[in-house]
């Protein structure tokens, strides 16, 4: 390792990680050296001597890319969280080579018949299971990436997985600019009329950080949802409708083509390895198996969804015209969260900002870390004094019952400009607890931020966001698994959503609210009023809720089930035909939400062919709650059997297995109907 290497903070990442030393510039030699460290081990795999061993093969091969995707790992989590030029420039310059390492790894024949000779051994017949697992698991995938492909092929495979890391890269990158170039500033207050006083003065207090006068307003979700909801300027509305569904078709920005040629690689990806789509390519390795089968579970939810979804609407339709008379207009789409908050405070009297000063964001942190106290055993506490990426990071431990540190974690709550949208969980390493390593993770996203001299005041569905990623968080810092191929997230993809999605009841039920929703200055618990019509209103518009999502499901699996441009039409065209089956509204033409589903296209893989994965973990999530609800919210019992079952286990087992040791059966849908409002 060179000199300059040695000093390189991306090498030999321990905690507390050194996000307060990381440059651009170290970025390429770091990856470029630990690329010629991963190869070499890799290499030393297929050369080694002697009859086959699990630890010199399986084992090595656990081992080899270790330091290579922790330190990419912190690579990615900074570009998406301060993405500056210099950033970005080297993030693009590394991307593509590591990339192709890995699309190599499954091609190489020397690894490959040394792998298969072990897995092929009679020593084989004698591990662990979960060892066994891994090298089941194992050989499949490189049977699945074309190890028993020819040179030829293999070379096209390779270039393709480089050509879609770095289509779905410039997909990511031009999305975000789309987002970060629409602003509105207006000098005009009656034109805020409707508007929540806690977002108009986030706004002035964003116009004043920029030295504009006035009150500005973004495509950022704290910005965004409660313009759509509360503002009484339809016109402006509709602005912010059409920005939000057009971003990613600037000529400077257009991911069109780049659509096109993913899914072209993708198909061709899966016609090489021998798959008639690229959903059975993806689904196979998965829960539900294939493209077929995950088509018709969402196609039963939506035949079971759809007639509340159309009684809705019509209810809705008819409240508009209660309001403004029998000739109001029809509903538009920037008209629906509008009416719909008009109607559910008629309907319920419960207004979303009644509840904002009960959810205080560090109330909310405080009571989440006391509920998965009771559940699992373990402590949050927060740490000082450990260097941080940007001042709105916070820094906590999990702690085990018995005093081992399981775990470390950062917290990136607000939006910023160069900050991806959305939220999320990052792994950043995968530690060994009992050995005195932690796992380390962070979770990340874009809440209402502080303002107005007040602190962040969270949306209920904003509360919801941050357990569910620290759900995901969960199933990283609580891994118990000795095999890090198989431990924490690295899961099916439609088993991956259970942890977070089931962690999400606790806001909605007496008991856990009573541990974080207490009014920010007086310390008043949520009043029972409000609670009852919290509860009142959960239902209101489950339809047009499942029908959303089950609406991006069917975009993801029709797009990736053969479609075919020659055939079906430009791709904006023949989503907009799908999605306008889903929408209760008149979608317009220029509608391109297609062009910044970031969940299918910015990323090799992502959630493309795999969105249904959603909805079917809501249906685990929403029957495995019902043993909590049965033997109680806070069972210690029952918190260490999703423990030890689900959250510890990762991949160590069929996930259906793990589900059913803790259900004690398979699971079944008629929870999530009920929870829906949709059980007839």
């Amino acid at each position: 390792m060179s000199k300059a290497n040695s000093a390189n903070p991306l090498l030999g990442l321990a905690h507390p990680l050194p996000f307060d030393a990381i440059v651009p510039a170290h970025i390429e030699p770091a990856i470029d050296a630990l690329l010629t460290d991963a190869a070499e081990r890799l290499a030393a795999i297929g050369q080694a001597n002697g009859p086959p061993d699990y630890q010199a093969t399986f084992g090595a091969l656990d081992d080899a890319t270790t330091a290579l995707e922790e330190a990419m790992g912190i690579v990615v989590h900074l570009e998406g969280l301060m993405s500056t030029p210099g950033l970005r420039e080297a993030y693009n310059a590394v991307q593509p080579k590591v990339s192709a390492f890995y699309s190599a790894i499954p091609h190489d024949p020397a690894l490959w018949k040394a792998l298969r000779a072990f897995a092929e051994s009679k020593a084989a017949g004698g591990l662990a299971p979960v060892h066994a697992r891994f090298v089941e698991r194992t050989v499949d995938e490189f049977r699945r990436h074309g190890a028993d492909l020819d040179a030829e092929a293999k070379a096209r495979l390779q270039a393709i997985d480089v050509e879609l890391s770095t289509l779905t890269t410039r997909f990511a990158q031009n999305v975000a600019d789309s987002t970060d170039a629409f602003e509105w500033t207006t000098e005009d207050e009656a034109q805020l009329a409707g508007l929540p006083e806690s977002v108009v003065a986030a706004a002035r207090d964003d116009a004043m950080a920029r030295g504009q006068k006035g009150w500005r307003f973004t495509l950022q979700a704290p910005s965004l949802t409660p313009l759509l909801t509360y503002l009484d300027d339809g016109a402006v509305r509709e602005r912010f409708y059409r920005a939000y569904n057009t971003r990613g078709v600037e000529a400077e920005r257009d991911n069109r083509p780049l659509i096109d040629r993913i899914l072209a690689l993708r198909q061709e990806k899966a016609r090489l390895l021998g798959y008639a789509d690229f959903a059975d390519l993806m689904l196979e390795s998965r829960m539900v198996r294939t493209g077929d089968a995950a088509w018709q579970f969402v196609d039963a939810l939506r035949a079971r969804s759809e007639p509340f979804f159309r009684a809705e609407h019509a209810e809705l339709e008819a409240f508009r015209r209660e309001l403004e008379g029998a000739d109001a207009p029809k509903i538009m789409p920037w008209d629906l969260s509008y009416y719909a908050e008009k109607m559910r405070k008629a309907r319920y009297d419960l207004d979303e900002e009644a509840r904002r000063p009960y959810f205080a964001v560090e109330q909310v942190l405080s009571g989440l870390f006391e509920i998965v106290h009771r559940l699992y055993g373990v402590t949050v506490r927060a740490l000082a004094d450990v260097p941080v990426w940007h001042d709105d990071v916070r820094v906590y431990a999990l702690d085990d019952a018995d005093g081992t540190r399981l775990g470390v974690f950062y917290t990136d709550l607000f939006p910023r400009p160069g900050k991806r949208g959305g939220a999320w969980m990052r792994s950043m390493t995968t530690g060994a607890p009992a050995a005195g390593t932690p796992h380390i993770g962070a979770i990340c996203g874009n809440l209402t931020p502080p303002s107005g001299g007040k602190p962040a005041l969270l949306r209920h569905h904003e509360v919801e966001t941050i357990f569910h990623e620290f759900g995901h968080l969960l199933h990283h810092l609580l891994s118990n698994v000795p095999v890090r191929g198989l431990a924490g997230t690295n899961v099916a993809w439609d088993f991956v959503e259970l942890p977070s999605q089931i962690m999400e009841n606790w806001c909605f039920e007496r008991e856990g609210l009573d541990l974080f929703a207490r009014h920010f200055e007086t310390g008043e618990p949520l009043p029972a009023a409000l609670f009852e019509r919290m509860q009142a209103a959960r239902t209101f518009r489950g339809g047009y809720a499942m029908m959303r999502q089950l609406g991006f499901a069917t975009v993801d699996l029709a797009l990736h089930r053969g479609y075919d441009p020659k055939r079906d039409g430009d791709v904006l065209s023949f989503a907009l035909g799908l999605a306008r089956l889903f929408n209760p509204t008149p979608l317009p033409d220029d509608y391109a939400m297609i062009a910044s589903f970031a969940h299918l296209f910015a990323h090799p893989v992502g959630y493309a062919a795999a969105y249904y994965s959603y909805k079917w973990a809501e249906v685990l999530d929403a029957d495995a709650f019902t043993r909590f609800a049965a033997e109680g919210l806070f069972s210690r019992k029952v918190g260490l059997d999703f423990r030890r079952n689900i959250l510890e286990a990762g991949d160590s087992r069929d996930p259906m297995a793990l589900y059913t040791a803790f259900m004690g059966r398979e699971p079944d849908q008629t929870a999530l109907l009920v929870r829906a409002g949709l059980a007839a």
